[in-house]
């Protein structure tokens, strides 16, 4: 049967129309966000912040999942394979998920290609920090003491944004150090703070509390300004690294095909929740900046990050089973 123009459109209509009155209702259920590393990291603390203020805008239930492993690849994956309805989002560290593709050979998923931006939050820079037993004061101290003894730097995972931040500050340096993977940030500071590993990076937003607490002793700020934060510890392009600057930066992401007019709601309340005056004093105060983006742009900051670290990735030669 050959349909007329008139015809045609009028099936067109009622087609989109559940669709349509399926956005128009959204949310009707409750709304899961996977933060695809262990409870405690920066991802894990941000969207905790946020999921009650969420909530209560969009007047639904927000529940966070912590599903880690994999470098927070088998969380992304789960959503990258849920359907695109704006009930199953990811908050992860962006970066760290942007260098994924070039570490792991045999990803079940294709980040660029199944998952899109719904907004960046935060940015926390990386704090190089040491346990308090090494003897090492500095960045030029502690490059000195890596020629002289094995030290044990701690990452979340290999090839996660921790272990490149490590990978360019040895390269760029000359230091020396023996890579141990986690599952996860926190576990890393863990072992850090026990003593078990001397040396790590990680975010601000997450180690902060360690160090004001004086189990960790701090040696730069991975940031092109000093951190009214943590004193006069300079920053690592001040010690002889110009132009030196890594860091973990939170944002939302939802399965490819999810509908513009939900990811657009999403970023509008997102934004509204991380901006509100208590998350942001609280982000604050550990270090974390309220950055956002629009999907658009977070995009494309993510697309910058994949060709930015798949060069460090390919030059170090990192590879993930």
């Amino acid at each position: 049967m050959t349909l007329n123009r008139r015809q045609a459109l009028a099936l067109a209509s009622t087609l989109a129309a559940p669709a349509a009155f399926a956005q128009g209702d959204w949310p009707s259920k409750p709304i899961r966000i996977i933060v695809p590393y262990p409870p405690g990291g920066s991802s894990d603390i941000i969207s905790r912040a946020i999921s009650n203020i969420l909530a209560d805008s969009l007047k639904t239930t927000v529940i966070v999942e912590n599903k880690p492993g994999s470098n927070g690849n088998l969380g992304a994956d789960l959503v990258a394979k849920a359907a695109p309805d704006g009930y199953t989002l990811l908050l992860c560290d962006v970066g760290a998920l942007a260098i994924s593709p070039s570490v792991y050979p045999r990803l079940p998923f294709d980040p660029s290609k199944e998952l899109r931006g719904v907004a960046m939050l935060a940015y926390s820079p990386h704090l190089l920090v040491v346990h308090p037993s090494v003897p090492a004061n500095n960045l030029k101290e502690l490059v000195a003491l890596s020629k002289q003894r094995d030290l044990n730097f701690a990452v979340s995972g290999t090839g996660g944004a921790t272990h490149l931040a490590g990978v360019a500050l040895e390269r760029a340096s000359g230091a020396r150090w023996q890579y141990v993977p986690y599952k996860g940030g926190s576990q890393a500071i863990q072992d850090t703070v026990a003593g078990q590993t001397q040396v790590m990076m990680n975010g601000m937003l997450a180690t902060l509390p360690h160090v004001q607490g004086g189990k960790l002793k701090v040696l730069g700020v991975s940031k092109k300004t000093r951190m009214p934060l943590i004193g006069d510890v300079p920053t690592i392009a001040e010690q002889g690294l110009p132009g030196f600057d890594t860091g973990t930066w939170q944002g939302v992401l939802a399965p490819k095909g999810t509908p513009d007019a939900i990811v657009q709601k999403l970023n509008a309340q997102l934004i509204g929740a991380i901006r509100s005056a208590d998350v942001r004093a609280r982000l604050a105060g550990q270090g974390a900046e309220v950055t956002t983006m629009a999907p658009k742009e977070q995009d494309q900051f993510f697309e910058a990050e994949r060709k930015r670290w798949q060069l460090v990735v390919n030059a170090a030669n990192i590879k993930a089973e």
